[in-house]
């Protein structure tokens, strides 16, 4: 412990540092939040909205389905169109339209080269103008845009209702057909896609040229393009990048050199290991994880053929009883919840087996967990879906339901509950792992104690979903989002089974426990520098400063440079695994932690970076490229993972003669195959294909039906098939080994084995 105790003060001021500037960016977003007028009035005083109808308007989007069906300023899913980006080519279109005619009186397509370019110039003006008088609290257009904007709420208003005519764009959405009943909400969400689309075209006061959302989305129409600061901090970032791996380069080849290889034992340390009772009360946990891993994958095979039908699955009306918005939430909601199981039981396995003690009744609230969980997963879902289906409105929503937040969509209830459930689980961690901290023999100590550490941010930091409500501003909605979903999913659970895998290969006598106590300290320490201020890097353009963009540039940088070494540690991981004829017993879990390695260098640090710099997520941003990252670091890293962890305590608690690496083998290889040939074959080139389209057209054209359902990207949909097959495979293969650890077909194969 002594000897990182200089390092463990280093990740004190870190983090200390670090989160006291992401607060500050928070005020920052705050304050610099685009404004919501009062009223939003014509020329002639005539009202078009109102400040209520755009706070309701928010609510109701976020209540039909919100980022599960299309996006705002890029957030959410990729089917359905970024309504602002929708909306601001929509109004932009019609006011154009709406002068031709007045003064040329011809459509604008029949007007002259000069004619158009007097328009088109004149366009930029009126739609850059910002028009609000912060006085008054008031937006006023001209009258010709008052026009212009009522016409495109008609179309909202009409694809949000029951209008036959809207059928055909709405299965191309993936949308039921009165989607918000109440007229009055469908007239509340046009405002909010206005004032989501005005505030992304409207130049800040006092910064001409730069609107509230930093001129996201490209829009050439109404001259939205890149910043100079969007620029010169890409430039800033890729070279920060470069310096930093170089860096961690040389000293992680300096400190290498004279450091003795561990002494591997001739016999497994832990082959006499006898579980206690809340470690075998454990294994229902990871039986559970198998299931929510199965229905994710089916809702995932649902939601990306809705891609190609709209409303049916091979023909079927599926979407009556299980709609786009449904199978999506379930889908990203049990990836996350999966992982997160896996993780958890793996934290109340490794407690005890770590200190050696049993803490009285353990047991006990293991498996009251354990069914506290079943009971938030299944009524979050299902009060989710009833939702959906009956359209029970903001409150029940909020509340109860689908809040319509990508990866934190259940409702408020069974958040609180959630929350209240993880800090059972870190008193459960904690009473069992204090002996062995307040014990200065122990080993490991500075693993116990970072693992411990991260438990409670685990706990704590979920409080995140809870702070914002019904009313709150959307740009602080995305800013305490991403502190739920980068820095809870990504930050602290990272952390949490890094320091849980150090100490298993330490335990097992693969590294040498002081190289271990060294190392996961400073790992750290490079991670979170990068990574707490790296969760700007999602806010870039939500009604963020120009300051978001060059702290996040920064940082999101720094985020990629311990992963530049990630895989060269898994090679490392792969030779430990021949150091003795007993480590074959581990063999899968092992490999397991070898892809963890290989999917963080490929899927969390090429394809996030190349998403991450300001230049390129200005033109990504709500396309299929940010799936390409997020499958392959979510499951290639994470579930991985959680999945290596799980065998590793599978194995304590199960007989010997019931596990079966026959059926690992291909559960391993199907599962880093079908996911490659998923990113590869149909995600990441369809990404690229919409990301030309954005570059060349604008955002609006690369969501647009036009290209999301034209033939190339149909047949890259129709690709992810044969990937999504072999995925599936592993995971049935996954379910087949589980049901054998269970004794289901085990007697029948120990009958072969003894004769």
């Amino acid at each position: 412990m002594k000897n990182t105790r200089r390092l463990w003060g280093w990740l004190a001021v870190i983090c200390l540092l670090s989160f006291s500037v992401l607060l500050y960016m928070g005020k920052e977003i705050y304050q610099a939040a685009p404004p919501i007028p009062t009223v939003v009035q014509g020329a002639d005083g005539k009202a078009l909205f109102t400040g209520e109808q755009i706070r309701r308007g928010q609510q109701a989007w976020l209540a039909s389905g919100g980022q599960q069906l299309g996006t705002v300023w890029g957030h959410g899913s990729y089917v359905a169109p970024d309504w602002s980006a929708d909306w601001l080519h929509r109004e932009a279109l019609a006011l154009r339209e709406e002068w031709a005619r007045q003064r040329f009186g011809k459509p604008y397509a029949r007007l002259d080269v000069g004619h158009q370019g007097m328009l088109d110039a004149e366009l930029r003006r009126e739609m850059r103008a910002n028009g609000y008088d912060a006085a008054s609290d008031t937006l006023t257009l001209s009258t010709a845009r008052a026009a212009a904007a009522r016409e495109v709420a008609g179309h909202y208003q009409g694809l949000y209702g029951a209008d036959p005519a809207f059928d055909k764009l709405r299965e191309q959405y993936a949308m039921i057909a009165n989607a918000l009943p109440s007229a009055d909400d469908r007239l509340a969400v046009s405002a909010f896609f206005f004032w989501s689309a005005w505030s992304a075209a409207a130049d800040r006061p006092g910064e001409a040229g730069v609107s509230y959302t930093n001129n996201w989305p490209h829009e050439p129409l109404v001259g939205n393009a890149p910043t100079a600061a969007n620029g010169m901090w890409s430039i800033a970032s890729v070279i920060l990048m470069l310096a930093g791996i170089a860096a961690m380069v040389w000293y992680h080849m300096a400190a290498g050199e004279g450091e003795e290889p561990a002494q591997v034992p001739d016999a497994d340390p832990l082959g006499r290991l006898k579980a206690t009772p809340s470690m075998r009360a454990t294994r229902k946990y990871f039986y559970v994880v198998i299931g929510l891993l199965l229905t994710q994958v089916g809702m995932g095979a649902i939601t990306a053929h809705y891609a190609v039908e709209g409303h049916s699955f091979f023909g079927l009306p599926l979407a009556e009883v299980l709609p786009w918005v449904v199978s999506r939430t379930i889908h990203t909601q049990f990836g996350v919840l999966w992982i997160a199981t896996a993780w958890l039981a793996t934290g109340l396995y490794i407690a005890p087996l770590l200190s050696g003690h049993e803490p009285k009744h353990q047991k006990l609230g293991v498996d009251v967990l354990f069914w506290a969980l079943i009971f938030i997963v299944v009524g979050s879902t299902v009060c989710g879906w009833l939702g959906t289906l009956q359209r029970l409105g903001t409150d029940f929503s909020f509340w109860i339901g689908n809040q319509g937040l990508a990866y934190t969509s259940m409702g408020r209830v069974w958040q609180i509950l959630l929350f209240v459930g993880l800090l059972f689980w870190l008193f459960l961690v904690a009473r069992a792992l204090l002996p062995a901290l307040r014990n200065p023999e122990t080993e490991g100590r500075s693993l116990i104690a970072m693992l411990l550490l991260s438990a409670a941010c685990i706990g704590l930091f979920y409080a995140t979903s809870l702070a914002w409500g019904q009313h709150t501003h959307y740009s602080m909605i995305e800013y305490w989002r991403w502190w739920l979903v980068h820095l809870w999913v990504e930050g602290f659970f990272e952390v949490f089974a890094t320091a849980v895998i150090a100490l298993i290969f330490a335990r097992l006598g693969l590294i040498r426990m002081a190289s271990a106590n060294r190392a996961i300290v400073l790992e750290t320490i490079v991670f979170l520098f990068g990574g707490i201020l790296g969760t700007l890097h999602h806010l870039y353009f939500t009604g963020a400063s120009t300051a978001v963009i060059s702290i996040g540039a920064v940082f999101s940088a720094f985020e990629v440079v311990p992963l530049a070494l990630v895989g060269f540690e898994g090679w490392q991981t792969y030779r430990r695994g021949g150091a003795a004829p007993w480590v074959a017993r581990y063999k899968w879990a092992i490999l397991c932690f070898v892809a963890v390695g290989l999917w963080n260098t490929v899927g969390a640090g090429l394809l996030g970076f190349a998403i991450n710099p300001p230049i390129s997520l200005y033109y990504v941003q709500g396309l299929n490229m940010t799936p390409a990252h997020g499958h392959a670091a979510l499951f290639g890293v994470y579930g991985m993972l959680g999945i290596g962890l799980m065998l590793f305590c599978l194995r304590g608690v199960s007989e010997a003669e019931q596990w079966d690496d026959g059926l690992l083998k291909p559960t391993f290889w199907m599962f880093n195959i079908g996911l490659f040939m998923m990113v590869f074959m149909s995600i990441l080139p369809s990404g690229i294909y919409q990301a030309w389209a954005s570059i060349e057209h604008g955002l609006w054209y690369a969501r647009s039906p036009e290209v999301v359902h034209s033939a190339l990207m149909q047949n890259l949909v129709w690709l992810r098939v044969p990937g999504d097959i072999v995925f599936a495979l592993g995971v049935l293969y996954l379910g087949r080994f589980a049901l054998k650890l269970l004794g289901w077909g085990g007697r029948k194969a120990a009958a072969a084995q003894r004769a």
